[in-house]
């Protein structure tokens, strides 16, 4: 994985993973053939020979990664501030899921991949204590709030509800009267929060079939399902007027900036924000992911593969930097690929 020797080389303070450090639910194969007829080949270990089930076998997913010198060498050097999406555990995990139609389980139940995926995660990541979601504080300019979208979810389904409620939540109470509280307190110039998927990208649960939302967005109109939640805590943002937030976000398998504004949603009130997409670090690329006009989003810039499940090969690798100048408080955000080559840069001044 080339592309975590490109970051070290950029002598980063810390990187920010989005989450599916691993893909438990998708096995390696010795070989693949590549649509120009080529062929390439995996080092395969026995965990990664299956789907995960079991506690060692998750926890050969972790080690994977760690037999490349890339990562290794990133690691030793570099601090992570991780979260987790659905790969960690299996593809659009819920706690009430049952892979009754998956024949590569034998263990059906959801939940109890959840606990031997959590176990292992946090053998090998550098997280502390019972929860994802936390805030990191870094000088005057910058607090970090890392989120977790899966662990407080509800079952995926259409998301068309009116009134929020428990079962339809993607964030939680508990989170997000959390999120409110420190967001609310924070003196930090810049309020980046992380979250694990994207809020204006429409990410079907069954993408086959078009149907069911896996992330926030279920369409264009005024919010419903869990965009309900959203439009709670971005009202809340902007009747406590809190300046110079930006998401950061990844999920989806391209880079992309976004602008919401309330001019263009069919929700307005909130104050204008930038998301930053950026994945993936070493997977098949494809994109991109229709819009939803609920909160306004406008694309910026996006970069994407051609065509669905581009190997690494093709060079449709991305990561993203965010650099704050230390006396004024100016963020810049670049998009790069796994060469380190700049696709596109933008430069913000913040309020005060």
């Amino acid at each position: 994985m080339r592309i975590y020797e490109t970051m070290r080389w950029l002598q980063p303070d810390f990187l920010v993973h989005c989450g599916d450090m691993i893909y438990a639910d998708n096995p390696i194969p010795p070989t693949i053939t590549l649509p120009d007829g080529s062929i390439w080949r995996n080092l395969v270990t026995p965990e990664k020979a299956k789907v995960a089930e079991t506690l060692e076998e998750f926890r050969g997913n972790y080690r994977y990664n760690f037999l490349d010198p890339n990562v290794r060498r990133f690691h030793a050097e570099v601090p992570v501030y991780v979260l987790w999406d659905d790969h960690e555990v299996t593809n659009n995990w819920y706690w009430q899921r049952v892979l009754q139609e998956d024949i590569r389980y034998t263990v059906k139940d959801v939940r109890t991949l959840v606990v031997r995926a959590k176990r292992a995660m946090w053998e090998f990541t550098p997280l502390r204590g019972p929860r994802v979601y936390r805030k990191i504080s870094y000088g005057p300019h910058l607090d970090l709030f890392l989120l977790d979208m899966r662990t407080y979810r509800g079952p995926n389904g259409e998301n068309q509800q009116l009134v929020l409620d428990p079962a339809i939540r993607i964030l939680g109470a508990e989170q997000v009267s959390w999120l409110k509280r420190k967001l609310a307190r924070s003196r930090a110039t810049w309020k980046a929060i992380a979250a694990d998927m994207p809020l204006g990208l429409i990410v079907y649960h069954d993408a086959g079939r078009r149907w069911g939302s896996e992330a926030v967005a279920q369409g264009d109109g005024p919010p419903m399902g869990r965009e309900l939640e959203i439009a709670d805590l971005l009202a809340f943002i902007k009747q406590h007027g809190i300046q110079n937030t930006v998401w950061v976000t990844a999920d989806v398998h391209y880079c992309a900036t976004h602008h919401y504004h309330p001019d263009r949603a069919q929700f307005k009130e909130f104050l204008p924000f930038y998301e930053f997409v950026s994945g993936h670090l070493h997977a098949g690329g494809f994109g991109p992911n229709p819009l939803d006009n609920t909160f306004g989003p406008e694309v910026i810039f996006q970069k994407h593969s051609p065509t669905p499940n581009t190997p690494p090969t093709a060079g449709f690798l991305f990561f993203g930097e965010m650099v704050i100048d230390g006396r004024h408080g100016v963020l810049t955000v670049r998009h790069r690929d796994a060469s380190g080559a700049v696709l596109r840069e933008l430069v913000l001044e913040p309020r005060r």
